[in-house]
């Protein structure tokens, strides 16, 4: 993994066999076979699929806890040790820090230089995401001295993290286009991050209030950050949690509310029609198409009078149907999957494009079985 590059390398310890939001299969034979059709692993998180990240992409407000993690010291280490061995401190670092962070649930937004910056809290909900957060950031600073063993370098990591509202969404134009987390929580978690001595994690109030029963010897103290009015208060985790984390219980980025479930219809026919999630219920372009020619093949009989004959009208019809209740069956699949994840309190907003896809898909199927209907009735009465 290349800094910068945005991916999460494969680690099977990791990843979930199925997406955590919609249930599409992502290892497996079915898993092989979705990847035909462009159905992948998020690059940003491998226990969701590629497209679970459409409500991302077209911006919502959410709460969010965001964390900075990079290497202390990284422009004297470059002058020290060179591009090249830097590349593979850096490289090590990251990959590091960014399987402690997916374990914990964390999204991951981008690298930067020797920097990896991460959210908990979307696409998938987490009461406990600050202290999900915490637990990730002290697994990172625990594996620092395994590190520095590994290279002969002395390695540590600073880390920033803050709690609060953001806007996810996408930024950028044509193929630059990146999705993001813009808000006030965003700056104050990096500036966190710069007051973070080499092995310490520096986190708000908010998030430490979420973790203070674990951590109630932990002092608060006034931090002067730039871009901030007032002071912020801020608690500092040292050595001695960092080395507590080598063995406490990890939080499960793969959902340990979301056990592996059967095989079913209704997420296979959510990955072939192009749903890019069930817990919002968005029917893709692939769907929409199929409920044109449906509507096209129950129409065509009539429009065009050689396709008229039994050996070519009864395949049209059969399509059509079928085409149409499998969109149906998708958009009800779908208003399930989201009855369920509110009661999960996940966020399971339908967007203006994600409505108007599905209001489009219902009433192509709609119109295509009131045309299969007129035709079998008039092939009754006037044949």
């Amino acid at each position: 993994m290349e800094a910068g590059e945005g991916t999460v390398a494969a680690r099977p310890d990791i990843h979930a066999p199925e997406c955590v939001i919609c249930g599409t299969a992502l290892s497996g034979p079915l898993g092989a076979l979705f990847r035909l059709v462009g159905i992948n692993r998020s690059a940003r998180n491998p226990n969701l699929c590629n497209r679970c990240n459409t409500h991302v992409e077209e911006g919502r407000v959410v709460e969010l806890t965001v964390v900075f993690a990079d290497l202390s010291g990284f422009t004297a280490m470059t002058r020290r040790l060179g591009p090249e061995r830097t590349h593979a401190v850096v490289d090590a670092f990251l990959k590091s820090a960014t399987y402690a962070l997916v374990r914990h649930g964390a999204f991951i937004d981008k690298y930067v230089g020797d920097a990896v910056m991460a959210f908990f809290n979307a696409p998938i909900r987490y009461e406990d995401h600050a202290a999900r957060a915490v637990s990730a950031a002290l697994e990172i600073e625990a594996e620092m001295p395994a590190l520095a063993q590994q290279f002969d370098v002395d390695l540590r990591a600073a880390i920033g993290i803050a709690s609060g509202y953001a806007h996810v969404g996408r930024l950028g134009s044509g193929e630059g286009k990146d999705y993001t987390a813009i808000g006030d929580v965003v700056n104050l978690a990096a500036r966190l991050e710069g007051q973070a001595r080499g092995g310490e994690v520096v986190v708000d109030e908010d998030v430490y209030r979420q973790v203070e029963d674990g951590y109630p010897d932990l002092q608060p103290e006034q931090v002067d950050l730039k871009g901030f009015g007032e002071p912020v208060q801020a608690y500092r985790f040292g050595s001695a949690e960092s080395a507590a984390a080598r063995e406490a219980p990890r939080h499960s980025g793969i959902g340990e509310r979301t056990p592996r479930r059967g095989l079913s219809l209704g997420a296979v026919l959510f990955a072939v029609l192009g749903a890019p999630c069930a817990a919002v219920a968005l029917v893709g372009p692939l769907a929409i198409v199929l409920g044109l020619g449906a509507v096209f093949a129950s129409l065509s009989t009539h429009v065009l009078s050689f396709l008229d004959a039994d050996p070519i009208r009864i395949p049209l019809m059969a399509l059509a149907t079928l085409g149409a209740l499998a969109n149906l069956y998708t958009v009800w699949y779908g208003h399930q999957a989201r009855q369920k994840a509110a009661a999960d309190d996940r966020y399971v907003a339908l967007t203006r494009l994600e409505r108007r896809r599905a209001f489009a898909v219902v009433a192509m199927a709609c119109l295509t079985l009131v045309f299969v209907v007129f035709e079998l009735v008039a092939h009754a009465y006037f044949h």
